[in-house]
């Protein structure tokens, strides 16, 4: 083992390997950092090029790309509160706190260092694991994911702000939003409302843009601030350096993450969908102190970060020694290695080992590589943060939109979804309802459900529940949810709690509209479910039920919390801006439907003018050279580079066979 493991690290010191591996991670780190557009984007546009190329060369850009994306996506979690990946979602409670306070650097610092400690520490631990855990891993049916899942749900607790009723009715609509679409065992569609759109699922990407960008880049707009809601003096208060240190003096924390972050990723299906948010968890249930989590707590980025870079090492287990795919970046990862005619499964256990150990070199090598550069570059990002919002919000708006249409089958629809989730996450925002669990919900919705039809028809009943692990994640799910719900109760209790943060506002003006919104859509969702198959609507009645009761005390408790009557009302709204919010939303709305008429590569660049002209108040010349550059990107990148299908608008039709000969019409349709 010695001898392949030194064999592996020798061959990747060749040149051409070098190359590719440092223009995988280059790659990388810029798809990681742009919201909606992440590895397997990547992986696929450069697969057909790892054709003709030699094995190692070929791992190595894939493998470069794949390993640094979760690094990279720290900068959109922490500067945007957006996750610029799945994997970064949790890092945006006390990361995006930490940027508005003018702490960008101490977050990143410790961001980047725990990245690279946690995608060695996976590494690692697929080296030290591949002969020992195919036991492991076989352990691991349909019942012991559902448990698995179930944990991850249990986390919500931890992440409902001050209202464990908001939270978990969030959570179950999260679980509800899951079903739509194909039925899992019936050929029938569920609340898909006759659009081929929502015919398979509803797109994560642009339910996750919406959600959390809109309401952010809203702010920013409305009330016409930076990212840094501090003095520019404060940033002198916060280094790199601070970073690494928080990152070193939580080491154990760190550890213990990278840990969840590694097994958990062994299991296929699971992975970086949940292994974020479960690092969070247990980073405020192992907390003896938990009051500032969602506040600018460090230990609340230093988990998530440490664990989603540990996982790709976790994921490579199965994909290199059993040909099972964890991921879909690990899928695209072994189509790579059949191309090559490098065979996953016992060779790499045994003849083909140094290759196995190659990876694990790459993987260590591009972890600490992508972190050190981004800690050199990190400082110039963290000056955006005093950055006038009106300058960034309409360039961030073109990527939440761009990266929506391409995780939403490049489809107006998506547009539309980010749009209605946008406002969704604006509401909930301002009312205090906390938007993760919704998002953790949907994501481990399909899971819950295929797992458990699954159990049920292999053990022909409930017997799977008496399966020891099982029981034992089960029993940890359980004590999770009472620990949440002590912490929330002890923390509503005191006057001193803090009420900013997700989930903590306090505004039953805004928050009745969400109430009624969530108490309506179980009551329909259940009424249309009864009228199908078992197999159909069993799971859909389940969350309806008490999704319903449980909107239906947050509807009560808003109404009673309205005591002030109209000024109550009349103040929640003035504290919502919800004048200029609602106007700033009539402007995407708008952007929409100029690219029904126009197409995107014309109506994004107006949208970006005249929102720096009107709304930013800026010079022609800056809003038209900025309008210009996003153009530029439309076609140069998404049209020329990935190759893109934009809206086919009403103008190509009218006006695509009227263009004259020399000018092309991708330049503007």
């Amino acid at each position: 083992m010695l001898e392949a493991l030194l064999t592996g690290l020798d061959s990747i010191f060749e040149l051409q390997v070098l190359l590719f591996l440092g223009l995988g991670i280059f790659i990388g780190i810029w798809l990681g950092a742009v919201p909606g557009l992440g590895g397997i984007i990547g992986m696929l546009l450069l697969l057909p090029f790892t054709f003709d190329m030699e094995p190692l060369s070929a791992i190595a850009l894939l493998l470069g790309l794949f390993a640094v994306t979760t690094t990279s996506d720290t900068i959109a979690s922490v500067m945007l509160g957006i996750p610029g990946t799945a994997a970064s979602q949790a890092t945006i409670l006390d990361g995006y706190p930490l940027a508005k306070r003018g702490e960008a650097p101490r977050a990143f610092g410790a961001a980047f260092a725990v990245s690279a400690y946690g995608g060695v520490f996976g590494a690692i631990a697929l080296a030290i694991s591949l002969p020992i855990v195919q036991p492991l891993i076989l352990a691991f049916g349909s019942p012991e994911i559902f448990a698995l899942a179930l944990l991850g749900l249990a986390m919500v607790g931890a992440l409902s702000g001050g209202s464990m009723i908001k939270g978990l009715a969030a959570a179950a609509m999260g679980l509800l939003l899951s079903t739509v679409g194909a039925a899992q065992t019936v050929a029938e569609e569920r609340y898909s409302l006759g659009l081929e759109y929502l015919v398979d699922d509803l797109p994560l990407i642009p339910v996750v843009l919406g959600i959390f960008a809109i309401p952010e880049l809203m702010e920013l707009a409305t009330r016409n601030v930076s990212i840094a809601r501090e003095t520019r003096n404060q940033d002198a208060d916060s280094s790199i350096g601070d970073g690494v240190r928080d990152a070193i003096r939580h080491g154990w924390l760190a550890t213990r993450c990278a840990a969840i972050g590694t097994y958990v990723g062994m299991l296929p299906g699971l992975g970086a969908a949940i292994v974020d948010w479960v690092a969070y968890g247990h980073a405020v249930q192992s907390a003896r102190d938990k009051s500032r989590f969602g506040e600018g707590d460090i230990r609340g980025v230093i988990a998530p970060e440490a664990a989603n870079n540990a996982t790709k090492g976790g994921a490579l287990i199965p994909a290199v020694a059993f040909a099972i795919p964890g991921s879909l970046g690990t899928a695209i990862l072994l189509s790579a290695l059949i191309l090559q005619d490098i065979r996953p499964g016992p060779d790499m256990l045994t003849t083909e080992l140094h290759i196995t150990f190659s990876m694990v070199w790459m993987l260590v090598i591009a972890n600490v590589v992508a972190a050190g550069l981004l800690m050199m570059w990190s400082r110039q990002v963290a000056r955006l943060a005093f950055v006038p919002g009106h300058f960034l919000v309409p360039g961030v708006i073109v990527f939440v939109f761009m990266g929506s249409w391409l995780g939403g089958l490049s489809s107006i629809e998506a547009w539309v979804t980010c749009f209605v989730f946008g406002v969704v996450g604006y509401l909930m925002k301002a009312g205090g309802w906390a938007r993760p669990p919704l998002i953790l919900g949907l994501i481990l919705g399909t899971i819950v459900e295929n797992r458990f039809l699954l159990s049920m028809k292999t053990y022909d009943g409930i017997g799977w529940l008496a399966n020891p692990i099982v029981l034992i994640v089960l029993a940890l799910g359980i004590l999770t949810i009472v620990l949440s719900a002590r912490s929330t109760i002890r923390s509503n209790a005191r006057t001193d709690t803090p009420r900013a943060g997700e989930g903590r506002a306090r505004n039953p003006a805004m928050s009745f509209p969400v109430s009624l919104l969530f108490f309506g859509a179980f009551a329909a969702a259940a009424w249309t479910a009864a009228g199908w198959e078992a197999e159909v609507g069993q799971f859909p009645l389940v969350m309806a039920a008490p999704g319903a009761l449980l909107a239906a005390v947050a509807l009560i408790r808003d109404s009673r919390s309205l005591t002030g009557g109209h000024a109550s009302v009349v103040e929640g709204v003035r504290e919502a801006v919800l004048a200029r919010s609602a106007w700033f939303l009539a402007w995407l709305g708008g952007t929409i439907l100029i690219t029904l008429v126009l197409g995107m590569k014309i109506a994004l660049p107006i949208f970006v003018f005249s929102y720096l002209l009107i709304w930013g108040r800026m010079r022609l010349a800056v809003c038209a050279g900025y309008a210009l550059a996003v153009w530029g990107l439309l076609v140069g990148f998404y049209d020329r580079i990935i190759r893109l299908t934009f809206h086919d608008s009403a103008a190509h039709a009218l006006f695509a066979s009227g263009l004259p000969d020399w000018l092309p019409e991708w330049l503007i349709l």
